[in-house]
């Protein structure tokens, strides 16, 4: 699947999370994806790298050490882009949650469709 496909499916998921999550909000398409694309990057930088410094935290938290890693890398992510606003940790966290799952069957979703569409051209 190209990137540009997974960076859409990253926005879609985005604004699904914004509607079901009080305390996430974005305002518009190009708020989302911008919100999309920093949140990737911010999570691939710095993210990763936090994790990695915590990670003897994380062995003793059995991982939910990286739960809120990743919800101060969302709520950090929502500093970068106007129009996609967190109002504090607890929605970081419930969006952050959200968001990895709404991604991961968002994902799921679209690899069902592209395999499919790939088997009818065989």
């Amino acid at each position: 699947m190209s990137l540009l496909i997974r960076w859409a499916a990253s926005a879609i998921a985005l604004y699904i999370v914004t509607q079901f999550v009080p305390g996430v909000s974005v305002n518009g398409v190009q708020a989302a994806l911008l919100a999309a694309l920093v949140i990737g990057l911010v999570n691939a930088t710095l993210g990763s790298l936090i994790k990695l410094l915590t990670l003897p935290i994380g062995c003793l938290t059995l991982g939910i050490s990286s739960l809120i890693v990743n919800a101060l890398m969302f709520w950090l992510a929502s500093n970068f882009v106007s129009g996609f606003h967190v109002t504090g940790f607890v929605p970081a966290l419930l969006g952050s949650i959200a968001l990895s799952i709404v991604g991961t069957a968002v994902d799921f979703l679209l690899k069902q469709i592209f395999t499919s569409s790939d088997d009818k051209k065989n």
